[in-house]
């Protein structure tokens, strides 16, 4: 049967384009979430948050295809350098520009910025744009290198960091209200989520973890755990607390290891076979 699905492969080589058509699929959400986050500037103010969190659904949906081009480039026998500078060009685009858009125009439209808080708005989005920058050519590096992979990464991955912008834009709109605590605290949080991406902080790998579900029960039982949460529960609030907690997860086990080095590292261990 393999043999079979092999022969299929290599007699197909336009099988080998679809990793590319589906790069592709990703930067073009990025490029669609940037272009619908300005047409609030056309738009009547309260529609605003509407707008921003149809923005931000379509970052999160250009992470199927992030994980799908990666597959298939896999399964096809596709993988290829020019492949993975296409797909960290097209991160840089939905996972770094278009969260850094939407923070900025957020910011800009529902709070009557005023000197210096314009400038912040701005840097803090910088910084966010600049070390995802910063990170995407580093990982470049690595993999033409080292050429290996690992189930964690050194900083929070761009994925990670957008989703976690993305997932309070959308609370701030399902909660139906226009909490200026929340928009003053995005962009102070968009610049912290660039510096964990560019830090040594270590991050667990997503896709590898869902990946192994099937061979672990702790996994298993976790991913049922949060699949009844979001029956149960509102998936907004559900999305935002995982998400949310991923982020955190990184800092609090550097904290964890540089108190106590020892049972830092084991509980490193014990945590990665959850």
């Amino acid at each position: 049967m393999r043999g079979r699905i092999k022969t299929v492969i290599e007699e197909n080589r336009w099988l080998k384009g679809i990793p590319t058509l589906l790069t592709i699929g990703n930067s073009l959400c990025g490029f669609g979430a940037i272009l619908y986050s300005l047409h609030v500037y056309s738009s009547a103010k309260e529609l605003t948050p509407r707008i921003l969190t149809l923005s931000a659904f379509i970052v999160l949906a250009a992470m199927v295809f992030d994980a799908l081009d990666g597959f298939t480039a896999r399964l096809f026998h596709a993988a290829s350098l020019r492949g993975l500078q296409m797909d960290s060009l097209a991160d840089m685009v939905t996972f770094g520009v278009a969260p850094a858009v939407i923070v900025a125009v957020m910011a800009h439209r529902m709070k009557e910025l005023k000197g210096g808080e314009y400038y912040f708005v701005w840097v803090m989005c910088a910084v966010y744009l600049g070390c995802a920058a910063f990170r995407l050519a580093t990982y470049n590096v690595h993999a033409m290198v080292e050429k290996k992979s690992s189930d964690k990464f050194d900083g929070l991955p761009t994925p990670g960091a957008a989703a976690a912008i993305c997932s309070l834009v959308i609370f701030f709109n399902a909660a139906n209200s226009e909490h200026m605590l929340l928009i003053t605290a995005l962009p102070i949080y968009a610049g912290v989520l660039g510096v964990l991406m560019v830090s040594k902080v270590r991050y667990q790998h997503v896709g590898k973890w869902l990946q192994s579900v099937r061979r672990n029960r702790r996994r298993l039982a976790l991913l049922f755990l949060f699949l009844a949460l979001c029956c149960f529960f509102n998936p907004v609030y559900v999305g935002v607390v995982v998400v949310n907690a991923y982020i955190l997860s990184g800092p609090f086990g550097a904290c964890v290891r540089f108190v106590l080095p020892g049972k830092g590292e084991a509980a490193e261990e014990a945590k990665a076979n959850v």
